[in-house]
């Protein structure tokens, strides 16, 4: 009996161990279950923190991208405003210089034209008395002073008038051609009448004035008068043949360049 107790009391015993035991593995299974569980969680967790930085950085790109861009957007169309600003800047000053050029195409056949109805007006003198050329955008009507003047005088010679009353003529039905009258003189100072040369060379071509304003009636407001005395010969003075041609008088022709001025203001402007 003591025999059969004692084998049921560790029969016992044992099946309470073993009992025992299952929910101790159990419970630590468990236990590392739930501690993966943790590690996993807290490494999902740091993922996230992570995920959410970079998305952060992203958006802050992102951003500055999106204001680069409107910058690069204004700038361009500033520059494309400043580009058309330009274009119709350079089509404006396009067409002021087709109008200047043709203008100037327009005062280029004046002169030639003015050149033209002089020489053939004044195709009866030798050229030794005057010539007809043009010079500086301008028709010079050169007259010897053999052909107009006595020398020292101021006084016109007959055939001197005449070559003036067949300019007048000229004049007179071109009335948009400007008259400027320059008097001119060798170097050799003169003695007489006259105090100088200045003096001479302004009371020729103030002489020439009053012969084409009141004998030929050419509009005074048209005619200018000048002397230059010897201060602009065509040749030398050191030779009695460049005295000679120093000493003449010069009828400068020109058409009206009001529009050409008014052009070149606006330019300007």
């Amino acid at each position: 009996m003591k025999k059969f107790l004692h084998l049921l009391t560790i029969a016992t015993t044992t099946t309470l161990l073993l009992a025992s035991c299952v929910p101790t593995r159990r419970w630590k299974a468990s236990e590392a279950a739930l501690a993966s569980a943790r590690a996993d969680s807290a490494r999902l967790a740091q993922q996230a923190a992570q995920q959410e930085n970079t998305i952060g950085q992203l958006k802050q790109q992102i951003g500055d991208l999106n204001k680069k861009i409107e910058d690069l957007q204004n700038q361009s169309g500033l520059t494309q405003s400043q580009l058309n600003q330009s274009k119709e800047q350079i089509a404006e000053q396009r067409r002021r210089l087709a109008q200047l050029q043709a203008l100037m195409d327009a005062q280029k056949k004046a002169i030639q034209d003015i050149r033209k109805k002089m020489s053939d007006a004044l195709v009866g003198f030798n050229s030794n008395e005057l010539t007809v050329a043009i010079k500086n955008g301008k028709v010079y009507v050169s007259l010897s002073e053999n052909l107009l003047f006595p020398s020292g005088s101021a006084v016109v010679n007959p055939k001197g008038k005449d070559a003036l009353g067949k300019l007048a003529t000229v004049l007179n039905t071109n009335p948009d051609i400007t008259v400027d009258i320059e008097g001119h003189t060798d170097s050799v100072p003169i003695h007489g009448k006259y105090q100088d040369n200045w003096a001479l060379s302004v009371a020729r071509s103030t002489a020439i004035v009053r012969i084409l304003t009141t004998d030929y009636q050419v509009d005074p407001v048209r005619v200018i008068a000048s002397g230059h005395s010897s201060y602009e010969p065509v040749q030398s003075n050191s030779t009695p043949d460049g005295r000679a041609l120093n000493r003449r008088t010069e009828i400068i022709l020109s058409p009206k360049l009001d529009e050409l001025y008014k052009l070149l203001e606006s330019g300007t402007d």
